[in-house]
């Protein structure tokens, strides 16, 4: 057994992620489950280095040496990209492995909503897309800034950790770098960005103080932005982006971001009847109405907007999984289990 043979595993089963830990034998998730690799052995150290140092190169194993992780993409073949963590846990080193495809799928091929393909036109602003790590988030946006690719003409730059999908340019020219290889900071690399021409910029995740800031910065002088979010919510993204400034700046950065937010995007993906994953949303648009809640500090009030806004395109979590839930494609246990609002699930469902 070696890694490629796994690798090769996930990709014919359709699956999505590889766990490797010592002690334990090597684990595929397939449909959310996680499932054991047939006839594999217990990991030991020994097997797990000979496993993992192979999709290494020197460089890298003497950084995980010293600094015990890495985060990196490994092309496999012409099958598909995986997005790499290599880790040490009980003093042994593992790995986890996310399947990136190679083929970036559409919208449609995604069942998304119609209302994504607006977002693909906009020319400046702030697109978010939130949801736990594996909701499906960098499938989305791939697909949007695909869209972008074949219908305009645009410079689009992207800044990730690592680059998972490899875009081939139609109309577009694509810039990607990636931490650790091509440059050293997200703070470096956003603050070079503007220095680039761009017309859409693409930032792997919004994670701290320093890229939430730049990602406002190049929103605000013109660009069109595309980011991710470990929130849940509109209103929990609004207030994890404002709380993460200092208390003085606050008030000037409810004022920029309600200039520069576009749409907000909550993502889940979730076990389909009849197997596979769907991807259900939660969608704002920031209109007049919205950007007039961000200035006010009361994003506790988007919820309502939202809920009056579905001509506009804008949709509550709940209002999707109960679209989903008629459609045959979810049970409804699956949509009471996952909803942000239990208790308006619940409305909904007449319970």
């Amino acid at each position: 057994m070696n890694i490629h043979d796994i690798m090769q595993s996930v990709v014919d089963k359709g699956g999505s992620d590889i766990h490797l830990n010592v002690g334990q034998p090597p684990i595929i998730r397939l449909d959310s489950v996680l499932t054991l690799v047939e006839g594999a052995p217990i990991l030991s150290d020994e097997m797990m280095e000979k496993l993992i140092t192979p999709i290494l190169t020197q460089e890298q194993k003497d950084y995980v040496r010293v600094n015990k992780e890495l985060d990196f993409g490994y092309q496999f073949q012409d099958k598909g990209r995986f997005r790499v963590n290599v880790f040490h846990a009980l003093g042994s080193m593992g790995a986890a492995m996310r399947l990136i495809p190679d083929k970036v799928r559409s919208l449609e091929e995604l069942n998304m909503p119609p209302i994504l393909k607006e977002f693909a036109d906009y020319k400046q602003g702030l697109v978010l897309l939130t949801g736990p790590t594996g909701e499906g988030k960098s499938t989305t946006l791939a697909a949007m800034i695909e869209l972008i690719n074949q219908t305009r003409t645009e410079h689009i730059i992207t800044i990730e950790d690592p680059i998972e999908f490899k875009y081939k340019p139609a109309k577009s020219i694509f810039t990607q770098r990636e931490l650790n290889h091509d440059t050293n900071s997200w703070q470096v690399a956003l603050r070079s960005v503007l220095r680039q021409d761009p017309d859409v910029v693409l930032i792997g995740e919004m994670r701290d103080f320093e890229t939430i800031s730049s990602a406002i910065t190049i929103a605000e002088t013109g660009h069109l932005v595309f980011a991710t979010l470990h929130t849940a919510t509109a209103p929990e993204t609004i207030d994890r982006i404002i709380d993460v400034f200092p208390a003085a700046q606050q008030g000037q950065v409810r004022q920029q971001l309600a200039a520069t937010i576009k749409a907000i995007v909550s993502q889940r993906l979730l076990v389909a009847q009849g197997g596979g994953r769907r991807a259900a949303l939660e969608i704002m648009i920031g209109n007049s109405a919205i950007s007039n809640l961000i200035r006010e500090g009361k994003a506790f009030q988007i919820d309502s907007v939202i809920q009056t806004g579905s001509e506009s395109g804008m949709m509550l979590f709940e209002n999707h999984l109960l679209q989903l839930m008629q459609q045959g494609v979810i049970s409804e246990e699956t949509a009471i289990s996952h909803a942000f609002r239990p208790k308006e699930m619940l409305r909904l469902l007449g319970k």
